[in-house]
C-alpha cells in the first residue's frame, strides 16, 4: 500500500524520566486524539501536580491537545523545532553556512529563550525594516507568521522558571525505537502488520511487556 506509511507517536513520562509510556498509531488526527485522551485516562494524568505537553507546531497537533486534555496547564513549541525555523529563515537571509546567518540564529534564539518570542518579534520587526529583497522578506514574514501564531506556546523565560522541559527530547527518543524494526534494512511492510510490531515496541519500550502479557495469561 505504498512505500511510505507515517505513524503518530504519543508520549508520556514524568519529569525525572524514570516513567515513560508511549503508544503509535497509523490513523489520521483525530485517531492519535482520541488515545490521547485515553491513555491520560489510564495514567490519571488529571491527578499530576504538573501536566504540560511539549510537541512540534503541527496546528493539529495543538487542536488535538487543547481538544482531548483540556487539562493541561500548558502547550510548549519543542525549541529544537523552534530553532529549526529561525535557523532556515537565517539561512535565506544570510546564506547557508555562513557565520552571519549563525549569529543572527544565536541572536534571535537566546532573544526568545531569555526575554520571550514578543522580544523576538520585535527584533525581526527591526529587520525586516531594511530588507528589499522578496525572497528574504518572504522567509522573514513566514517566520514572524509562525511564531506570532504561537505567542503562548513560547514563553521560555516563564516555562524554564517552571522547571519545565522545553525539548521534546523522550518523544523523539520514542520515534527512533519504535520505528527501528520497521526501518530496518530491506525491511517492508504492510500497514497492518506494521500497526501491530509498533504496538509490540510500545509495550516493550514502555516497560510494559511483563505487566500485559501477565494479565493475558491470568485472563485466558
Amino acid at each position: 500500500d505504498g512505500p511510505y506509511k507515517e505513524f503518530k507517536i504519543v508520549a508520556f513520562y514524568d519529569s525525572d524520566k524514570a516513567h515513560q509510556y508511549a503508544v503509535g498509531t497509523s490513523g489520521d488526527h483525530d485517531v492519535a486524539g482520541r488515545l490521547l485522551r485515553q491513555n491520560a485516562q489510564t495514567l490519571r494524568l488529571s491527578e499530576a501536580q504538573s501536566k504540560y505537553s511539549v510537541s512540534d507546531g503541527a496546528p493539529w497537533i495543538l487542536k488535538q491537545l487543547q481538544r482531548q486534555l483540556p487539562m493541561l496547564d500548558e502547550n510548549i513549541l519543542d525549541y529544537y523545532h523552534f530553532q529549526e525555523h529561525v535557523t532556515t529563515t537565517g539561512q535565506v537571509l544570510f546564506g547557508e553556512g555562513s557565520s552571519e546567518a549563525a549569529a543572527w540564529k544565536k541572536q534571535m534564539t537566546q532573544s526568545a529563550k531569555e526575554h520571550g518570542s514578543l522580544v523576538m518579534l520585535d527584533h525581526l520587526g527591526r529587520c525586516a525594516e531594511d530588507l528589499t529583497d522578496p525572497a528574504k522578506r518572504q522567509a522573514l514574514d513566514s517566520l514572524r507568521d509562525y511564531v506570532g501564531k504561537r505567542i503562548a506556546m513560547t514563553d521560555y523565560p516563564a516555562f524554564l522558571n517552571k522547571n519545565y522541559d522545553i525539548g521534546s527530547g523522550p518523544t523523539e527518543s520514542f520515534c527512533g525505537c519504535l520505528t527501528q524494526r520497521l526501518k530496518g534494512p530491506g525491511m517492508r511492510w504492510d500497514k497492518t502488520n506494521a500497526q501491530a510490531l509498533m504496538a509490540l515496541a510500545s509495550l516493550y519500550y514502555s516497560n510494559q511487556w511483563d505487566k500485559y502479557w501477565n494479565t493475558k495469561r491470568k485472563t485466558a
